[in-house]
């Protein structure tokens, strides 16, 4: 029996008052669950995210980092949980001028529970203990592997082949686990007790941070005690674009969602309303305006504290009419951009009766990340510090101390004060394209999220290289090439064209939509 789909999916909206949707439907309900037993919506989405570094391994986990956007009590509250890179990383570990992707020296402090910690302390309504106990069940006593987890299992067997821990803590007896097989990770299932007993504490100033610096030093690596003890995760004021009547909102760097924000918004300066999405010449728009969001963002994206810009005046009007003035609807721009090879990331959505809304996303960046296991603990390190600018002297360039840019940006709408949709596009840079689309065919288009979730999509890839999903008319493609896009067509949908949740304001309830380009589902009651 095969796991594959014959058809592409097209899955029914969840229409419930209280809806978690994400990318694996053991995590779903593991969050609509603690719903159940008192929690509100960022209790489900805390025990979401913690179930899923066990259960989806291959894209997010202890050792990664996350970023959220929480509506509560009529405000839209940010969050930023990226850690920085350790005080004592240069030059020095880039031999080849380039920092490695694998290892050690890929490793920032990880600031995923650092967000668990802090949204539990403000808004949570369960004991923060409560929230770990079906991940910590599955990592004990075993889980069914999903689908597409484990086809990447297997594909990062041979990227982490020099990797021992790795090897024996996720490839046990030789081997990855397949679709349906059971799998246990009795060491993160301690850990997991051991964040949950000390409400992080153990983590960032105890015998876990102790521990992580100890294999770092044995094994060359520069992450100290300090770096874990001195992190916190940053509060935050999202960045906002008026588009199509709503506002749409992103974290500020050192996220990618700036890129989005500016597409959107030389979007709607061509007053691109009630439009047919699959029209070509809006797709060489989006396109167009894609790469001038792109052109900003890795001119700019950084550390917080080291951006060189101002974000209000780079999202104004005047800017962004300016920018629209750039786009040839004839002719495609050639541009390239310093692309991540690998991407994986979890993406959680969840609401309550109360009228709270969480966009949740957690990663580990490439994979499981670096490699580096931490012995005995079952903790996969992210390798963030890939995400510095290849030239030391741009605002983004490595150094000691700094976060550097993030690939990983949830999204969140607002209408006239009230909370609409909270939304997310998973995939590397994949992520802001994704987010422009599927605002394009929300907002402008007046597509349901499910609808839009399954829609095709287009990928820019650098140069004019752009590649469409199955599903695109071949006279959509022809267009697009008179146009001068380079085009390719990709065999089937997969992940490599994003993998999204989202869920919307509908009437007097909420709506769940969840894609079927991932193993996830949306679920509610």
């Amino acid at each position: 029996m095969t796991l594959s789909l014959r058809y592409d999916s097209r899955r029914q909206p969840v229409l419930a008052n209280r809806v978690v949707a994400t990318s694996q439907p053991l995590a779903a309900q593991a969050g609509l669950d603690v719903i159940r037993r008192g929690g509100n919506a960022i209790d489900a989405a805390l025990a979401t995210a913690i179930t899923l570094t066990v259960v989806e391994p291959t894209a997010n986990g202890i050792g990664g980092d996350a970023f959220s956007m929480v509506w509560h009590e009529g405000r839209l509250h940010g969050l930023n949980a990226s850690g920085k890179s350790p005080q004592d990383l240069t030059l020095d570990h880039c031999p080849d001028g380039q920092l490695p992707q694998l290892g050690w020296p890929a490793v920032t402090v990880p600031g995923a529970v650092s967000a668990w910690v802090e949204l539990s302390k403000r808004f949570g309504q369960l004991p923060f203990g409560d929230l770990f106990e079906a991940a910590i069940e599955y990592a004990r006593s075993g889980f069914p592997v999903s689908a597409t987890a484990a086809v990447g299992w297997a594909r990062a067997a041979r990227r982490y082949a020099d990797f021992p821990e790795w090897q024996r803590v996720f490839a046990p007896d030789g081997r990855t686990p397949g679709a349906g097989c059971s799998f246990r990770n009795p060491d993160q299932a301690l850990t997991l007790q051991r964040i949950a007993d000390s409400h992080g504490d153990d983590f960032y100033h105890g015998d876990l941070a102790h521990r992580i610096a100890e294999i770092a030093k044995r094994d060359g690596g520069v992450l100290s005690f300090q770096d874990m003890d001195e992190h916190e995760p940053l509060q935050t004021d999202t960045i906002t674009m008026h588009v199509a009547g709503a506002d749409v909102h992103e974290m500020p760097p050192n996220g990618q969602g700036i890129a989005a924000l500016i597409a959107m918004g030389i979007l709607e300066q061509m007053n691109l309303v009630d439009i047919d999405p699959d029209d070509p010449l809006i797709l060489h728009r989006q396109i167009e305006a894609m790469k001038i969001g792109f052109e900003d963002a890795f001119r700019i994206v950084t550390d917080p504290d080291l951006v060189p810009e101002d974000m209000a005046s780079l999202l104004s009007e005047n800017s962004m009419l300016e920018r629209a003035t750039q786009i040839d609807d004839s002719q495609a721009r050639s541009v390239m951009f310093p692309w991540s090879q690998w991407s994986s990331t979890v993406y959680l959505a969840a609401a309550d009766d109360q009228g709270s809304a969480v966009s949740f996303i957690q990663s580990n960046y490439e994979g499981f990340g670096s490699g580096v296991v931490v012995d005995g603990t079952g903790i996969a390190m992210q390798n963030r510090a890939s995400g510095f600018h290849p030239d030391p002297a741009h605002p983004g360039g490595l150094r000691g101390g700094v976060r550097p840019f993030h690939t990983i940006i949830p999204g969140f709408v607002t209408r006239q004060g009230a909370a609409e949709m909270a939304f997310g596009i998973m995939g590397g840079p994949m992520q802001a394209q994704g987010h422009l689309q599927f605002i394009t065919r929300c907002l402008m288009a007046g597509q349901n999220p499910q609808e839009a979730m399954d829609a095709p999509r287009w990928r820019f890839f650098g140069d004019r290289v752009v590649e469409l999903e199955p599903g695109f008319q071949k006279a959509i493609a022809s267009d697009l090439e008179s146009r001068g896009h380079q085009i390719r067509t990709a065999e089937s949908r997969t992940v490599r064209f994003g993998g999204g949740q989202a869920i919307q304001r509908h009437a007097d309830t909420w709506l769940g939509a969840s894609d079927s380009r991932r193993d996830g589902q949306a679920v509610g009651f």
